[in-house]
Formats: C-alpha cells, sequence, structure tokens
C-alpha cells in the first residue's frame, strides 16, 4: 500500500535534532525568489498597465504555499529552486 506519510509531514529528518527541521537557507532562497520575481511583475504591471504578470504571480504564489503548507514543502517549486541554489 502507498504510504502518505512519507509525502504529507512537515520538515527533514536531521540527526542532530529529535524533530524534523526545514532548511532555513532553501526557504530564505525561495523567499528572495518570490520577492524578485513580484518586484519585476509589479514593476512591469506599472510601467505599462498590463497586469498580466500579477495575476500569474499571484497564482504562482499561491500555488508554492498551498503545497508548502498542505503537503510538503519539499515538493514546493521555488524552495526546489532554493535547494538547488543553497546545496553545498
Amino acid at each position: 500500500m502507498f504510504d502518505l506519510k512519507r509525502i504529507f509531514h512537515f520538515g527533514e529528518v536531521v540527526d542532530d535534532y529529535p524533530v524534523r527541521v526545514i532548511n532555513e537557507r532553501e526557504a530564505r532562497a525561495a523567499a528572495g525568489f518570490l520577492a524578485l520575481f513580484a518586484g519585476l511583475a509589479f514593476a512591469q504591471g506599472y510601467l505599462t498597465g498590463n497586469f498580466m504578470w500579477e495575476r500569474l504571480l499571484i497564482l504562482a504564489f499561491a500555488v508554492e504555499f498551498g503545497i508548502r503548507v498542505l503537503v510538503n514543502p519539499q515538493f514546493a517549486p521555488f524552495m526546489i529552486l532554493g535547494r538547488l541554489i543553497t546545496r553545498n
């Protein structure tokens, strides 16, 4: 049978801690990417009057945080990007 606890949990197991934890560097990198894209989208909307990018950003933001909170932060797209950027 498929074990849903492998997908629907919060954080990763680290040897030094008794509870699951989130990599803070990944989370900050993901937040930075979201802030960068938000700034670019809002600037483009302000300068051109075309608000299509803001709509896409809001959709991406909702999907990202829906996955982070309801499923697992490990599967959120911007967290994956942050993990790739901050890996050692």
